[in-house]
């Protein structure tokens, strides 16, 4: 073992060809030859032991002797433990968690701390001893989740997040190649923030905080804002706040959550000062000043400033999704319309037998005698008591309720079908009403976001607003509630729920019809049960 105080090897430590990785090193320590046993041994030292001291040193908050000496017994333990088997995989982050362990253990040693009063330092070993927790309470979910992945995942994770580290070091840490780690690194951000939602879920101190689950993921993940029903519940729950809070930190400051939700104690002083990480600051200014005024930004923004807080709240600077689309509303305002279709719809009073045949429905042409003139490309969806499905651009699946047609039932995603709950009706009044129960409508408000059917309105109905749609030519359907939001789908699956989000234009948002083009100015109905071809909502020239 080392003395008491060996030299700091260089950085990046030296470590050996893509074979010799840590694990294939740390089966070296554990039996054999003794002299494989040494190069084994001093090999993982030399890999590991600059960045475990400088940690040591911030957990005693001194440089001194009682640093080295914590260094050196943190390698005791920890390859003792990988002589009894103990994977040699993720050693970085194992290393550095038993450093803060023992200086906190030894802070609590009387006898010791009289040996090393280093170990009373407030700011040191004797602050550590008296925090509640080393994992902050605003990490729980993401220590949780970083705990649960493989450890080649942690591996990676660690050492390009947190060290700021090349791919290439990882690979040589793990024996592989550039390419797979690569690879491996993308899984695992993904993995990592699968397990903060599902963390979130499972620990959920309550129904609502469990309810929410599914509607703070997306939004922060697509860099858009939350729905305002959201932002409420995350004024009233810190839990849910700071799960968006971790959850904003994907897109910009991965490497401090981490380090902050592995580490606790000094994990920002740890994390802001590894060589790696100078290193992208030094490039990132050399970039700078050959693009001054340029600008950048990461992909989803400034997500932390998007998640409210009721401090900021308070002071009038949490901005709505309203606000952040004043500019896209004003420009789609001369898109939006509530003129309805006139004509050429089948319903369930008695259809003509010629309209699967000859492509218009009854009473076309008394219909388009009366009907008001409309220009090519304005949206279209029948008026009651005529009825369409639903279809998701995207899932190329219906709109459907789930479970029998009552008030509360959610509404979802299914395979196309015959059946009275995939068919809709759209009143002159902006509601989207059930055929199955024509009483019940649409209700986007009621259930922080997520669709259900809800008792339809009347004109003098205060909650009107709650369950009435704005239609664009694209097929989109506006809450006017908040018409920066738009119906969308949770997922593409069968059963996935139907929510409103942030209106983005995408496929996903758009919904199309059981109608296609017979003759301009005319719509023909399929008179099949299978799919038919789909247009968006209603277009009669077949363009989106």
């Amino acid at each position: 073992m080392p003395s008491p105080q060996p030299p700091l090897p260089p950085y990046p430590p030296p470590g050996g060809g893509p074979g010799e990785s840590d694990e294939l090193l740390a089966a070296g320590t554990r039996g054999g030859a003794d002299s494989e046993v040494d190069r084994s041994t001093a090999m993982l030292i030399a890999r590991h032991w600059r960045p475990v001291h400088e940690y040591a040193v911030i957990c005693l908050a001194s440089s001194g002797t009682a640093a080295s000496m914590l260094t050196t017994a943190v390698f005791h333990q920890v390859f003792d433990r990988l002589k009894l088997g103990e994977p040699g995989t993720a050693l970085r982050p194992r290393l550095l968690v038993t450093v803060r362990d023992t200086a906190r253990l030894w802070s609590a040693d009387e006898g010791l701390s009289g040996v090393l009063p280093v170990l009373r330092k407030p700011a040191g070993a004797r602050g550590m001893r008296s925090a509640k927790s080393m994992t902050p309470d605003n990490r729980v979910l993401t220590e949780r989740s970083f705990q649960g992945l493989p450890a080649v995942a942690r591996c990676v994770l660690w050492h390009v997040e947190v060290e700021a580290e090349p791919v290439t070091v990882a690979a040589g840490l793990l024996g592989m190649d550039t390419e797979t780690v690569s690879g491996v690194l993308e899984q695992a951000r993904d993995k990592l923030r699968e397990g903060v939602v599902r963390a979130h879920r499972e620990l959920a101190p309550s129904k609502g905080c469990r309810f929410h689950n599914r509607l703070l993921d997306v939004p922060i993940r697509r860099g858009g804002d939350l729905l305002p029903d959201v932002r409420q519940h995350l004024d009233e729950c810190r839990y849910c706040r700071s799960a968006a809070e971790q959850l904003g930190h994907f897109d910009s400051g991965l490497g401090v959550l981490l380090a902050e939700s592995v580490l606790g104690w000094g994990a920002r002083r740890y994390h802001d000062t590894r060589p790696g990480r100078a290193k992208q600051q030094t490039v990132r200014l050399k970039g700078s000043a050959r693009h001054r005024g340029g600008g950048t930004r990461g992909r989803g923004g400034n997500l932390l400033a998007r998640i409210p807080s009721p401090r900021r709240r308070a002071s009038g600077t949490a901005r709505s999704p309203r606000a952040l689309f004043t500019g896209v509303g004003l420009a789609s305002a001369g898109l939006l319309t509530t003129l309805l279709a006139t004509g050429m719809w089948s319903d369930d009073s008695g259809a003509d037998p010629a309209a699967s045949t000859s492509g218009s429905a009854p009473g076309a042409d008394s219909q388009a005698a009366t009907a008001s003139p409309t220009a090519p490309g304005t949206a279209r969806l029948p008026n009651p008591p005529a009825r369409t499905r639903l279809r998701n651009a995207a899932a190329d699946l219906c709109l459907d309720i789930r479970g029998e047609a009552t008030a509360g039932a959610a509404v979802q995603l299914a395979a196309c079908s015959s059946e009275g709950t995939q068919e809709w009706s759209y009143g002159d009044d902006g509601q989207l009403r059930s055929a199955a129960r024509p009483d019940l409508c649409v209700d986007s408000h009621a259930d922080a976001g997520v669709v259900i059917l809800g008792a339809c309105a009347d004109a003098a109905d205060a909650r009107g607003e709650d369950i009435r749609y704005d239609l664009t030519v694209q097929g989109e359907l506006l809450p006017r509630w908040d018409d920066a939001l738009a119906l969308a789908t949770a997922g593409e699956g069968v059963g996935a729920d139907v929510v409103v989000k942030v209106r983005d234009h995408s496929t996903g948002q758009r919904w199309l019809t059981d109608v296609a083009s017979a003759t301009p100015g005319s719509l023909a109905v399929t008179g099949t049960d299978a799919p038919p071809p789909a247009q968006p909502v209603g277009l009669s020239d077949g363009t989106a």
